[in-house]
């Protein structure tokens, strides 16, 4: 008779919602979190025991929740977390879409998505008496008008700003603080793509970026959350413009 070894099948999945509260347990220091400090600490941010105690919760269950062996938290369990954790709403919402998205086991790989702008919206970007442009939700320019293209030749249908801003220095030479848009941009990114990590455009972008630029390999590991918002550059698309998402699949 053959067994299955659930716990190494489990293991082989992906755990993003493991990941994650890791990630942020290690930025949260012990003073943010009002615990008392005794000798040397080994390891960054609060101890897995620091943040079940705080949250009301068993150490062996909270481990259990980041080794990805319990991927049934409830909604009261997470937003405890997340109160120790000193998440804001976006940050706190991920969170919750992470722990409803149960494992789906031995699905097939989806076929990349195709986005598409709809006619409307073409025209009337034509229209506008200011830059605009169309992002898709990996931050595809999807379609942009005139007066946007102007401004950067990377604003046009077929870049991508997220690769534009890390690896093209006259893109960087927009922002007076480029690092600091970059810090926002990923967390953006992150709220967008949500918990569909599974997608091939997905995967190749982020596998690109984080090779080529150390700077988004060292902000995707925070796993940082934020809504949409338009990086201040020196010439600015405005924000309502530059976050458009209303393409189609």
């Amino acid at each position: 008779m053959r067994h299955t070894n659930y716990s190494a099948e489990m293991a082989d999945e992906p755990n993003p919602l493991g990941e994650y509260v890791r990630a942020r347990r290690e930025l949260v220091t012990p003073e943010q979190a009002g615990v008392p400090v005794f000798g040397v600490r080994r390891v960054p941010g609060l101890r897995r025991e620091e943040v079940a105690m705080l949250a009301g919760i068993s150490a062996d269950y909270y481990l259990r929740l980041e080794q990805g062996r319990d991927r049934h938290p409830s909604v009261q369990v997470l937003e405890s977390i997340a109160r120790v954790l000193l998440l804001d709403d976006d940050a706190t919402a991920h969170l919750l879409r992470l722990g409803a998205d149960s494992p789906r086991r031995h699905r097939r790989r989806p076929r990349p998505r195709k986005e598409t702008v709809p006619p409307g919206i073409t025209k009337l970007l034509a229209t506008l008496p200011l830059p605009a442009l169309v992002e898709g939700r990996y931050f595809d320019v999807l379609a942009a008008n005139a007066l946007a293209t102007a401004l950067s030749p990377r604003f046009t249908a077929g870049a991508n700003r997220l690769r534009s801003l890390f690896l093209d220095p006259a893109e960087q030479a927009l922002y007076p603080y480029w690092e600091g848009a970059a810090g926002g941009m990923v967390a953006g990114f992150r709220e967008s793509v949500g918990t569909d990590t599974d997608d091939p455009r997905f995967i190749e972008l982020v596998g690109e970026l984080s090779l080529a630029s150390p700077l988004f390999s060292r902000l995707w590991a925070r796993h940082d959350v934020q809504a949409c918002e338009a990086p201040r550059s020196t010439s600015t698309i405005p924000r309502s413009a530059a976050c458009s998402s209303t393409a189609s699949d």
